[in-house]
């Protein structure tokens, strides 16, 4: 009995120790969004959340750059802000909304080392990179848009100018913007779901943005990613149909649509996938290797060696390993 309270004790001290010791950066942002006329309480507190989210993140990522093992990654502050958005989340702190304006105030907590390793983790795979940078470019054109709309509005609101036609019309593409910068938001949610591997909250996070934004491909392409992950090779299937639907040159779309007809036995339909993929980025270098896994299963040898060969000069570490391991030069 004392042996096993002695240890449980040396366990408690640990633990406290490391929580003590452990290294947490927290910053803290607000910002005051002042409404116009076409604003809402929801409008208005997106715009002011959009705001801070974004000072945040580049506070963040100024101060990671600096760090040893992030500088050792020779990322520019500017992409570790933005690859941090699919990692962190704000905590909104205080918010208040007057009518006229809305006050938001949030802050951002993280322990560098975590942040380090799952960035790694990330730039080991440089397509979930490039689809972060795709969120975030989104969310900056949607914030663009928006302000621009805003000063049409209120420069065509003047009595002398006014068009009640030209302004239902920029009213209506005012408020698309919003919902547009919600679906942003939506998917980094889920983004972040699904790096902590909670696969049933990112489902429905890329659910709600796909709901709110129903004419971007990235909306489906997640989510499809998501369904893949968990088996569900059908609906992966056809939210990847959706996204090429929506952006045909989406070649990462008609990867993971291959890789959901392999999980469903359908070899033919993911070579032609694989292909359509490597057709419109030549280094996607997983599509040679999952073409090349699908000509095994359907008993073309020759053709898989090579697309192993392309995969393993392009440096796909398991197609130069099973070259290695057959006896190939490639």
């Amino acid at each position: 009995m004392r042996r096993y309270f002695s240890v449980t004790l040396s366990a408690l001290l640990l633990f406290i120790a490391s929580s003590v010791f452990a290294e947490t950066v927290t910053f803290t942002r607000e910002h005051t969004y002042q409404a116009s006329k076409w604003d809402s309480k929801d409008s208005s507190r997106t715009l002011a959340f959009e705001t801070v989210k974004r000072l945040l993140l580049e506070d963040l990522g100024t101060y990671l750059a600096g760090e040893t093992g992030v500088k050792e990654m020779m990322l520019t502050k500017d992409r570790v802000a933005t690859y941090s958005a699919g990692i962190v989340s704000e905590e909104i702190m205080d918010e208040k909304w007057d009518g006229k304006s809305y006050r938001l105030k949030a802050k951002v907590s993280a322990d560098p080392k975590e942040i380090e390793k799952t960035l790694r983790t990330l730039l080991e795979g440089k397509y979930k990179t490039e689809e972060l940078e795709e969120i975030r470019k989104k969310a900056e054109e949607l914030t663009k848009e928006n302000e621009k709309l805003r000063r049409e509005l209120e420069s065509t609101a003047k009595p002398n100018k006014r068009d009640k036609k030209t302004e239902a019309k920029n009213v209506a593409a005012y408020e698309k913007t919003i919902r547009g910068l919600n679906a942003v938001d939506w998917l980094e949610k889920g983004y972040k779901a699904g790096v902590a591997e909670r696969s049933e909250e990112a489902l429905n996070a890329f659910t709600r943005a796909i709901e709110l934004k129903p004419d971007y491909a990235m909306v489906y392409y997640t989510r499809g990613e998501a369904y893949l992950n968990a088996g569900n090779y059908q609906h992966a299937a056809e939210d990847y149909l959706k996204a090429i639907e929506l952006k045909p040159d989406l070649a990462e779309a008609y990867y993971g649509r291959g890789l959901s007809y392999v999980g469903s036995g359908n070899y033919q339909q993911a070579i032609n996938d694989f292909t359509r993929a490597i057709e419109l980025k030549p280094d996607l270098v997983e599509a040679y290797y999952g073409r090349g896994l699908s000509y095994v299963v359907s008993g073309n040898y020759e053709q898989a060696i090579g697309d192993f060969k392309i995969a393993a000069r392009l440096g796909h570490k398991d197609s130069q390993d099973l070259l290695i391991n057959r006896g190939f030069q490639w």
